[in-house]
């Protein structure tokens, strides 16, 4: 998560620049307008990011995949609603996460209620020889 976290950090920096531009001066307005650009654009990097493999940049380095219950790739709306869950999960103190310690099958909440589950992916090429 902490790995995770870094990127996602950097994502909302860089992502954050353009609209900060634009809407400077937005008075009252700009506030919840920027929440919801940020919650969009963070929506925008992790669904993509599970669709267009079922990993994002620290699960590929921790050899780990994202895939429907079934073991299927991901459809748009798996990834959508495992965002908006997990951000629930988030926002409610980590209660998502932390509900994975009661789960029978490890799962966190917001793979629970979006039919995914996170499983372990070796490398498929071999390492070089040293």
């Amino acid at each position: 998560l902490a790995y995770e976290a870094l990127l996602v950090a950097a994502v909302v920096l860089a992502g954050s620049f353009p609209f900060v531009l634009m809407a400077h001066g937005a008075g009252a307005l700009g506030r919840p307008l920027f929440q919801l650009y940020l919650v969009a654009l963070t929506r925008a990097y992790f669904t993509w990011q599970w669709r267009r493999g079922g990993r994002t940049l620290p699960m590929k380095t921790w050899r780990l995949k994202l895939v429907t219950r079934e073991g299927g790739e991901l459809a748009w709306g798996h990834a959508v609603k495992r965002y908006f869950c997990a951000l629930a999960g988030t926002l409610a103190l980590g209660a998502g996460f932390l509900w994975a310690l009661l789960d029978r099958d490890r799962l966190f909440l917001h793979d629970r209620l979006a039919g995914t589950r996170i499983i372990y992916a070796p490398a498929t090429t071999p390492s070089p020889p040293r």
